[in-house]
């Protein structure tokens, strides 16, 4: 939403970020995908766990980096649509700033803050789970 609002080449919290790292443009849609990664992954693994899909394990990691992606792939096919849609003011709209790779980048941060989140925060993820799991229930 903030992107929308201010176009993601121009969100303040992204000047803040490049002028930290000194970076040459503004991250912020990298870190929106980073977490369009992360967020869909953890939420998939804890959907899958609580619901007995699956054990805690390499296929529920896979599952849940595969619907993250999923998720950012068709963020992806909006983003061109509406590219498509607003005509000009699509380059300042999908913050590519004059990347021609910016799609294949987003999906990048995204399989990356999947990842992260299926290998780093699992096992924080899975005590979680066992502690709020009813006395009873599977899993």
């Amino acid at each position: 939403i903030l992107g929308g609002a201010y176009t993601y080449a121009r969100v303040p919290a992204g000047f803040w970020v490049q002028d930290w790292l000194e970076l040459s443009r503004n991250p912020y849609d990298k870190l929106g995908h980073f977490m369009q990664g992360l967020v869909p992954a953890l939420l998939t693994r804890e959907i899958l766990l609580r619901l007995g899909f699956l054990e805690p394990g390499r296929m529920l990691g896979f599952l849940s980096v595969c619907v993250a992606l999923a998720f950012s792939a068709f963020y992806e096919l909006i983003e061109w649509w509406v590219a498509l849609i607003a005509g000009q003011g699509a380059e300042d709209f999908l913050g590519t700033q004059g990347d021609p790779w910016d799609t294949q980048s987003d999906m990048l941060m995204a399989l990356l803050g999947a990842t992260l989140s299926v290998t780093g925060l699992a096992g924080l993820q899975d005590r979680q789970v066992a502690r709020h799991a009813k006395p009873g229930a599977a899993g």
